[in-house]
């Protein structure tokens, strides 16, 4: 799958990209939600045997505006573009989103990048999607250009969990800022997923004969510190269950920061500097201090054990599931 980055200085979409299907929204986390609305996208473009693609946009808009909270990402668009491909999409458009962007008009979006850029024929997005000068452009707008200008334009209800509520990407961030990955789990079809670079560290767990491979996370990732259950896939594409702390080692570096410690089982190898990622299969316990390394060490060696339990009989909860944490 072909990733285009839109900017002034790159040329037009190849003509085999033309004339598709295009999925528009921000689609952070790729939740069950946004699996409905790509569903219809991937079902029209093989009714009609044409390219099927994803228009999003890099860096979040929150994140535009009020670049002092920037978004906790679910999916930064390495991973969303992973699992879009995973889905079947043909591309994914990742257009520059800025201020000056955000001030044209629902027109002029229609004209330049859904018409003139892409061609698309069907245009298939959320009922909340709103795009233009002071979000004038909705769901109404979206389908009267599409009358008048002639694509489809398809526009899918929010969708609901098993008990009514509507899935959204806020819901699942206040999941994962709770610790209850296996809720958020429920939530995006897959287990929540993280990506970055193995770094050194201070070698304290491996002296306690816990070694660990080290992640900083960005800052503005909300994850409830604590311990979890995790599954590693390393850049050699290795999977491996292990154990993981995050947070700020209160028993012995307090003032250091947050850093993702991950203990992988029935592993013996050298991962400085390979992108890895780290999925969440369930929160074991908040993080704690303890009254030196002895009690330390004796509650790790349980945490490894609970967490080998709650690992041995997992199952996949759908296709990317599948491919994030079991293929």
């Amino acid at each position: 799958m072909t990733v285009f980055h839109r900017n002034e200085k790159r040329g037009e979409l190849p003509a085999s990209l033309r004339g598709g299907v295009i999925a528009v929204g921000n689609f952070d986390g790729v939740h069950r939600g946004h699996q409905a609305v790509l569903g219809r996208a991937l079902e029209i473009a093989a009714d009609q045997g044409i390219p099927s693609l994803v228009l999003t946009f890099e860096p979040h808009p929150r994140t535009v505006f009020r670049p002092e909270q920037p978004v906790f990402r679910l999916t930064p668009a390495p991973l969303k573009a992973k699992l879009l491909e995973a889905l079947g999409f043909n591309a994914v458009l990742e257009y520059p989103f800025d201020r000056d962007f955000a001030n044209r008009s629902p027109d002029e979006f229609i004209h330049s990048i859904i018409l003139d850029w892409i061609d698309a024929r069907h245009v298939v997005t959320g009922f909340d999607f709103h795009f233009g000068k002071g979000r004038e452009g909705g769901p109404a707008y979206l389908l009267a250009a599409g009358g008048r200008y002639g694509f489809g334009a398809h526009l899918l209800d929010a969708f609901r969990d098993e008990g009514t509520y509507v899935v959204s990407s806020s819901r699942i961030r206040d999941l994962i800022a709770e610790g209850d990955v296996a809720q958020a789990a429920g939530l995006l079809g897959y287990r929540y997923t993280v990506e970055a670079e193995v770094i050194h560290g201070k070698k304290l767990g491996r002296t306690l004969g816990f070694p660990t491979a080290n992640m900083a996370l960005p800052p503005e990732v909300a994850l409830r510190p604590g311990i979890y259950a995790v599954r590693f896939r390393t850049a050699g594409n290795t999977l491996h269950d292990g154990v993981a702390s995050f947070g700020h080692r209160p028993t012995v570096d307090s003032n250091g920061e947050a850093l993702l410690e991950t203990m992988l089982f029935d592993f013996d190898g050298d991962l400085y500097g390979q992108v890895c990622s780290v999925s969440f299969f369930g929160f074991l316990r908040p993080e704690l201090k303890f009254d030196g390394l002895d009690p330390l060490v004796a509650q790790m060696n349980g945490d490894v054990a609970e967490a080998r339990a709650l690992l041995s009989g997992v199952q996949p909860l759908g296709p990317l599931d599948g491919m994030l944490t079991f293929a």
